[in-house]
Parts: structure tokens; sequence; C-alpha cells
């Protein structure tokens, strides 16, 4: 009985640690507009970008987990062929520049029950190494 107890206050404070750290970490733009013709509110939201570190990425799945905090339990940002990948300058990469611990920030939308990311923005520039090998071969006469 006591374990159960102790299991759910635990994991409420769980919750409560990923909520503020989320919190803290994202923007949002909201833009209420009303017609003055027919007397329409609409209220719009934009995309939300929140900064973090790049916890796991697969490239044969549809997302990555990203953290916002230190702290916080790294979350599930789907992502889709729209979905851009630039470098700390606004240069267009490929999805191999995405690596663990890389921080980035992320600008996703909500689209039902799913957090869909259209644009990832490395914070650390995207280091190609190129190797070069060269043999030697000396024959005695």
């Amino acid at each position: 009985m006591k374990q159960t107890r102790l299991a759910k206050i635990l994991a409420s404070a769980a919750l409560c640690a990923v909520a503020l750290g989320m919190a803290l970490a994202q923007t949002t733009t909201t833009t209420t507009t009303t017609d003055p013709v027919t007397g329409t509110t609409t209220t719009q939201q934009a995309t939300t970008t929140t900064a973090g570190t790049i916890v796991t990425y697969t490239p044969d799945s549809d997302y990555l987990m990203f953290r916002t905090a230190s702290g916080a339990a790294p979350v599930r940002y789907y992502y889709n062929k729209d979905t851009t990948i630039l470098d700390p300058e606004g240069h267009v990469v490929t999805w191999s520049a995405v690596r663990p611990d890389v921080p980035a920030t992320v600008y996703y939308t909500t689209v039902g029950d799913r957090v869909v990311v259209r644009k990832v923005v490395l914070a650390q520039p995207v280091v190609v190494k190129h190797e070069e090998t060269t043999t030697t071969t000396t024959t005695k006469p």
C-alpha cells in the first residue's frame, strides 16, 4: 500500500518537473483577429520553439527524442519529409548532422496528439571529418 502511494507521488513529481522544464524553454505566439464585417474572432497559434538537446535520433524512425532541460525527461518529437535541418548559420544540412547530445532549437506545432517538428536548428557547427590513409610499399633488390 505504501509503495503504491509513494510511486504515485514520485510519478506526479516527475510530471511536474517535466512540465516546468518545458514551460521555461518554450515560446508561443498567439494572434487573435476580429473580422470587421462579420465580427468573427479567430485565434491562430504560430509555431512554438524550444531549446534543448537531442537525446536520440534513429534514421529509420519518424521521431527524435529531445530534452529541454538537464533534469527533464526526454520528449518525443515527430518529424516528416518537410522537416528542415539547419546549421547555426542557417544553411540546410542533411539528417546525418543530427546526433545525440547536440544542442538545438526545435520549431514545432501540435497536430492532434503529436508534436510535429517543422525545423531543427543545430547549435554546434557540423563537423565533417575527412580521413586519408597513405600506404607506402618498398621492395628491396
